[in-house]
């Protein structure tokens, strides 16, 4: 199925996401966080990769075992970088034969040392590249991401709702938010998204907090501010680490209760390839999601 039709077929969807193990790892260990997962019926799952296009084609493999071993929908992550067309159509081509329809279009981030001017020059810039390809090749449900709090490389929320606005013009069909921590900053990204004629469904990113160097590191990839409270639960934890889990966890907790009462379009949890945190907080939103599901 394609995700555009579960978003238009219910709300709340609930989403996860899992990476590859390190190129020179074994792809088996996937399983167990698959097996895990799997009974907390999620929506779909996305799989990432790693940086500059690192484990691209073990990230076709996973959503072809996502797809098919455990027959729930893939969303295959696909980045401008080291990208070129004859790599976009053997991409393209392996994931239909695997029966994976939907693909999450990303510019990706830069590796390092790479100047962004060579990014620039090559087929595929930004996500919406790979958005008005992927439409012109046949039946694909495309996903983009959004900034709640501003694109780093972005000056202003007006200026990069407008830059988002023309990838949804291109084809995306749904969104997922990167992280962050603070739902005032989600509530007024979405009423600007809204009002400039973003209406396609999008998804709220979720990361929980279980080590402050990660947390530290994605949010200056994001943009996310850190609010007191969160930053209190940090400082406190930091160095107990079974501590912050609880503490991150519960903050997650609450950020997702919050964001359902508003009547959020989707929740997507970044596992970090932690079944048990997820598995944590899905347990603790039991009756709410099957209450707003009509269960």
């Amino acid at each position: 199925m394609l995700i555009k039709d579960i978003f238009n077929q219910k709300k709340p969807v609930i989403s996860f996401e899992i990476f590859p193990p390190k190129k020179d790892s074994n792809i088996d260990v996937i399983y167990n966080t698959l097996e895990a997962l799997k009974d907390l019926r999620p929506d779909f799952i996305s799989v990432t990769y790693g940086a500059g296009g690192s484990t691209r084609d073990k990230t076709v493999e996973i959503a072809s075992i996502v797809k098919n071993k455990y027959n729930i929908e893939a969303l295959a992550h696909l980045t401008c970088i080291g990208l070129d067309n004859a790599g976009l159509n053997k991409i393209i081509g392996e994931l239909v034969e695997n029966n994976v329809k939907n693909v999450m279009a990303l510019r990706g981030d830069l590796p390092e040392g790479m100047d962004k001017r060579v990014l620039e020059e090559s087929s595929f810039s930004h996500a919406s590249d790979i958005i008005t390809v992927i439409k012109k090749i046949g039946d694909f449900c495309t996903g983009g991401a959004c900034y709640p709090e501003v694109h780093p490389e972005c000056d202003t929320l007006d200026r990069d709702i407008e830059n988002l606005k023309f990838k949804v013009d291109c084809g995306a069909d749904f969104l997922v938010t990167q992280l962050f921590f603070d739902n005032e900053k989600f509530y007024n990204f979405i009423d600007k998204a809204r009002k400039a004629g973003i209406n396609i469904p999008i998804s709220a990113g979720i990361m929980p907090v279980t080590n402050k160097k990660q947390i530290e590191r994605m949010v200056s990839l994001s943009n996310a501010t850190l609010p007191v409270k969160f930053t209190r639960i940090m400082d406190k934890y930091e160095h107990n680490p079974e501590a912050l889990k609880e503490a991150g966890i519960a903050y997650a907790t609450d950020q997702i209760i919050d964001l359902l009462s508003w009547g959020i379009d989707g929740i997507h949890l970044y596992t970090m390839n932690r079944p048990e945190t997820c598995r944590k907080i899905i347990s603790n939103i039991t009756t709410i999601r099957d209450t707003l599901e009509g269960k």
